[in-house]
């Protein structure tokens, strides 16, 4: 029987992530299900045993505390075999003195990463630096594409997912370098009016540069 071939495709932010068994440094792994009532970091590396990939295992290794302060899980993922992911993690340790505390998924035929978008088209069969973050539900919440040559800020994804609790807890949108924004600093954005009443009424119960741009604490 011919093999169907596994596409390239490419999920949008709120999909549901689909569901995948996938083999881990740490045993099978169900995706999204395992990870249910938490928020996830999924994220691809080119290869195994590479400078750029390594300085960013080791930048994830030294946030985890951060991570784990705001019920955030951190799996990796690349087209390497799982004793390939084992050997890494264990020279990391060794040569670097930097403990790996999150799984790596072993996608050795690529099929997992072309179901999700994660292999970039002029690169062989190398996987891009995709962040996927996926709420507690299974829904894919931010996305995020870097080429191979430039590595990712962590912070950043610290920040974002941070960013998402507080506007799904507040209903609010949260502007720019928050929570360092130029305009009001850490404060965050009240939801637009749905009419003229209420867009007066903004006024009145909200600082406000106009009635369409309401902020208030964040709170």
């Amino acid at each position: 029987m011919e093999q169907k071939e596994v596409t390239n495709s490419f999920p949008l932010i709120g999909d549901k992530f689909p569901e995948l068994t996938v083999q881990t440094t740490e045993g099978q792994i169900k995706l999204p299900d395992d990870y249910k009532g938490k928020w996830l970091v999924l994220f691809s590396h080119p290869a195994d045993f590479t400078p750029v990939c390594t300085t960013e295992f080791v930048a994830f290794a030294k946030r985890k505390d951060q991570f784990d302060a705001i019920n955030t899980e951190l799996l990796g993922l690349s087209i390497d075999q799982v004793f390939s992911h084992i050997k890494w993690d264990e020279w990391i340790k060794e040569k670097l003195n930097v403990e790996i505390p999150f799984p790596i998924i072993a996608d050795s035929n690529g099929d997992i990463s072309k179901k999700i978008g994660m292999i970039h088209p002029g690169k062989g069969s190398q996987t891009v630096r995709a962040v996927f973050i996926i709420d507690p539900k299974g829904y894919i919440r931010l996305i995020l594409y870097y080429p191979q040559e430039i590595g990712r800020n962590m912070d950043e994804i610290v920040r974002v997912v941070k960013a998402l609790q507080v506007s799904d807890e507040k209903n609010v949108a949260v502007p720019a370098n928050w929570p360092d924004n130029e305009l009001i600093k850490d404060r965050v954005i009240v939801p637009p009016p749905s009419d003229k009443k209420a867009a007066k009424k903004r006024l009145e119960d909200y600082e406000c540069y106009d009635w369409w741009f309401c902020h208030k604490e964040n709170t």
